[in-house]
């Protein structure tokens, strides 16, 4: 009897075979790169019968699919880590095409503000920290609902801006006819930063925010949008584990926090999912603003409901906890989180 002899395992199993018996593994694996890509699609973003049999679940019986996942029942659904990258990677990739005509639309309104002559000298008192604050925050409040910053928001790293000492203030009362001489003629950088205000024994940090502000009078603010919303994917995963500590602390003794890692994964999906079909719907259809209300609210349920059939809790409980959940986590650790978001962009912009 003819034999081949297994890559994987070393085992010898009959000729006729197509995979091995012992381990699996294909006989004939000639590793290529259309192999290898289309092995990676399959593996993260395959989808099967568990992704519809855990696509309907998530969407109609909030919390049961991840109460499911953590009983045990696992191998008949998608795992929530990798359904958590399949929908986020649609949504941003739904997100993206929107973003490019909003970083447009404030690169534009941004180079009008850099070109426009400013008459420091006009201005009664001027204080250049509190004078290139409000300049920031009225292009700020013009361009919110590209940027998706609340009033709370603006308020929040207003005062940041101002209660933190060691953040260098961004401010343009340098003298710009000359710093646009020094670019004309592409003088060193050193030379530019030094007309801009920074000292020659300025510490890394303050060096490097005068570099990327430099950066962002040079390219006249383009591309800042876009480097920010780069950012919230990565964000967002990172967010993730700070809401699952929330229900750790409001669920101690429910589960380990493995188990509230799962839920948060479906919970965000569900988010993510939610918003694809949004702005799927934005695409064909211009939606009312009172049916993308009753939707964000309909997340508030979907979180109380999810809460009570995942932790088997009675509906009072379900209710304030959802409440005091949400409240903490949107007004208090996305805000900050959002600050930090901004300033990291502008870093390494």
């Amino acid at each position: 009897m003819e034999t081949n002899q297994c890559k994987n395992c070393e085992k010898s199993f009959d000729a006729t075979f197509d995979f091995c018996p012992y381990c699996g593994q294909e006989k004939a694996d000639d590793l290529t790169f259309g192999v290898l890509f289309s092995n990676t699609i399959e593996n993260y973003f395959s989808i099967d019968a568990r992704f519809f049999r855990s696509f309907i679940p998530l969407m109609l019986k909030p919390g049961v699919l991840p109460r499911r996942f953590v009983d045990g029942k696992r191998l008949k659904y998608l795992h929530p880590a990798q359904f958590y990258l399949f929908i986020s990677v649609l949504f941003f990739f739904l997100f993206a095409s929107s973003v490019r005509e909003a970083d447009s639309e404030v690169s534009q309104v941004l180079e009008k503000g850099f070109n426009a002559e400013i008459s420091l000298d006009s201005v009664v008192n001027p204080e250049p920290d509190s004078l290139a604050l409000e300049q920031a925050r009225k292009v700020m409040k013009q361009n919110q609902k590209f940027t998706g910053m609340s009033d709370q928001d603006i308020a929040v790293l207003d005062s940041v801006m101002k209660a933190d000492p060691n953040i260098p203030k961004m401010s343009f009362t340098f003298r710009r006819e000359a710093l646009d001489s020094l670019i004309a003629i592409g003088a060193p950088q050193e030379e530019k930063l030094k007309v801009m205000g920074m000292d020659e024994d300025a510490g890394s940090f303050t060096r490097r925010f005068y570099q990327q502000l430099l950066k962002f009078y040079e390219k006249k603010g383009g591309g800042i949008l876009q480097t920010l919303y780069d950012s919230i994917p990565i964000a967002m995963f990172l967010l993730m584990p700070l809401f699952a500590l929330l229900l750790k602390v409001f669920y101690w003794k429910r589960g380990n926090f493995a188990h509230h890692m799962v839920f948060s994964f479906y919970y965000f999906t569900f988010l993510f999912t939610a918003f694809s079909i949004l702005m799927l719907l934005n695409m064909i259809w211009d939606v009312p603003f009172a049916l993308e209300f009753l939707v964000s609210l309909s997340f508030g349920i979907y979180l109380m409901i999810a809460l009570r059939n995942f932790y088997r809790s009675s509906w009072i409980g379900a209710f304030f906890k959802s409440g005091f959940v949400s409240f903490i986590y949107m007004i208090v650790i996305v805000p900050i989180a959002f600050v930090g978001l901004i300033f990291a962009s502008f870093m390494f912009y």
